[in-house]
């Protein structure tokens, strides 16, 4: 207790250095350039004066600085020095060329510890546990089929009837908390075999499905805040830790009951499947059956519900505010699936077939992926592609949202919404390589579930577009959030009004 004290009041005597350099520094920040580097604290005072736009500021930094690399140096002796890029060599380097240098580490589980042993911290012998079972599932026929049936049964019994009522009473909502309520309980019954129902008219209050969005902002704070400074506010149980904690509580209370609930009755769901593997494969014995299956379904949880519901609430954004593109992808919807003018949801089958609405959500993707930023820590030294060091264990932050607003990568026009970008002259959706659209990861580590990510969106998008006008509500601010998670800040507020089909 001594040490985090003695910590706590070195900080504490340096407040009031930080607010006198916070004013100086606000006074010399009439461009986007390098940040200053201040006597003792560092580069602390531009993350205080950006950490409200936190995404953009860097990215400023990373494209001012010509080749997409720059350090940032925290306060003296924090340790929170930290090496950014948003360069697609270096990315490609790290995720690819030399993968295995850049495991996810000890401080990845540190700042990450809410995820257990699951796959997104998971590394060596247990990670490839993890890919291969899930890889197995993902591509199962009957797993892809029970996957369509229930998000067809989401979309007819869940999102219809929601919308239905917002339209008929001509209600403002958050159209982004409807693609929340979507996802999660899609993917509850995909892995949990339990359907919570938190979509449904009276939009009711459940503490687990918060707990996804609440999460992704204490976690950043830990990628800023001195170890010392958050493990002292952990210990006391305050400020962004304690919202950590409770939301480690809420997950616990909601997944391990499920699990139990599961026992019973396992065979061929996915909780049996790795309930198989536990048995079957000598895993940690630190970590019982019970926690093994409570980290792994939550990691799929975050991977089911933030990708698919960001990714959404993004796209009916540009789209709103891109009507052209609303249009091709309304027209080609009756081109190539034949409509008839009729209220109707769609299969995977026809989603597959829209080709311009996977270009948008590959478009909404580059200019808003999900997770806007990883964190690496190379195991042996090691020199960047960029020409930069990096030593042992030190500190790599890939700006994955600055990749997609780099104008050498993209080009002079990578700010626009333009769908167009991804469809090639033979009229087939273009590839581009993950170092470059790291939206879903990049090399070994590429997000397993891509495909099933892009046909849920694909079917709730098709069915929204095709049955619904959607509209943004005039003055609601739209910017991102300050978290891991790129949702926006104050959600998405529309109307919508059902289109005259026949029923």
């Amino acid at each position: 207790m001594t040490i985090l004290e003695n910590h706590y009041y070195f900080y504490i005597l340096l407040l009031p250095l930080l607010l006198y350099f916070c004013r100086l520094a606000d006074r010399r920040q009439k461009k986007p350039v390098e940040p200053t580097v201040w006597p003792l604290l560092g580069m602390l005072p531009e993350v205080f004066l950006n950490f409200h736009r936190a995404h953009d500021r860097i990215t400023e930094v990373l494209n001012s600085c010509g080749g997409g690399t720059y350090m940032f140096r925290g306060p003296w002796f924090s340790d929170t020095d930290m090496l950014f890029t948003s360069d697609p060599a270096n990315i490609h380097h790290v995720f690819s060329r030399n993968f295995s240098n850049y495991p996810k580490g000890p401080e990845f589980r540190k700042i990450f510890d809410i995820l257990g042993d699951g796959i997104f911290g998971a590394d060596f012998h247990l990670w490839e546990i993890h890919r291969k079972t899930t890889m197995a599932l993902l591509t199962h026929a009957a797993f892809n089929a029970r996957l369509q049936r229930t998000v067809w049964e989401k979309v007819e019994t869940g999102l219809f009837p929601v919308l239905d009522r917002f339209s008929r009473h001509e209600l403002d909502f958050d159209l982004q908390d409807v693609f929340h309520r979507f996802s999660f309980d899609n993917i509850c019954k995909i892995v949990l075999d339990y359907d919570p129902c938190s979509l449904r008219v009276e939009m009711p209050h459940l503490p687990c499905e918060k707990a996804f969005s609440v999460v992704a902002e204490p976690l950043l704070y830990r990628h800023v805040i001195p170890q010392r400074i958050w493990k002292l506010l952990r210990w006391l149980n305050v400020g962004s830790e304690r919202k950590l904690m409770e939301c480690s509580e809420a997950f616990s209370e909601f997944i391990y009951p499920r699990i139990a609930a599961a026992a019973a009755n396992v065979d061929g769901s996915v909780l049996g499947v790795f309930e198989d593997v536990y048995r079957e494969t000598k895993m940690d014995s630190s970590t019982s059956r019970r926690d093994f299956l409570k980290d792994t379904a939550l990691n799929l949880m975050f991977a089911g519900r933030d990708t698919t519901s960001t990714c959404l609430t993004w796209l009916f954004w540009l789209v709103a505010q891109n009507p052209t593109s609303e249009r091709k992808i309304l027209e080609e919807m009756e081109a190539e699936l034949a409509l008839e003018k009729k209220w109707r949801s769609f299969t995977a089958e026809e989603s597959h077939k829209l080709v311009y609405l996977h270009a948008a959500l590959c478009e909404s993707l580059r200019l808003f992926p999900p997770v806007a930023l990883e964190h690496k820590a190379p195991v042996q030294p090691d020199i960047l592609p960029s020409g930069h060091r990096l030593p042992r264990n030190g500190k790599l932050i890939i700006s994955f949202y600055s990749v997609g607003r780099n104008e050498r990568v993209w080009g002079k026009d990578c700010l626009e919404f333009k769908p167009e970008r991804w469809i090639c002259p033979s009229g087939r959706i273009k590839h581009e390589p993950s170092y470059k659209f790291p939206a879903f990861n990049a090399g070994p580590r590429t997000c397993v579930g891509k495909d099933m990510a892009f046909l849920q969106m694909k079917m709730v998008a098709a069915a929204i577009i095709y049955n619904y006008h959607v509209r943004l509500v005039e003055g609601h601010p739209v910017s991102t959030r300050d978290s891991i998670i790129l949702q926006a800040k104050h959600g998405l507020k529309v109307k919508v009004w059902k289109r005259n089909w026949k029923a």
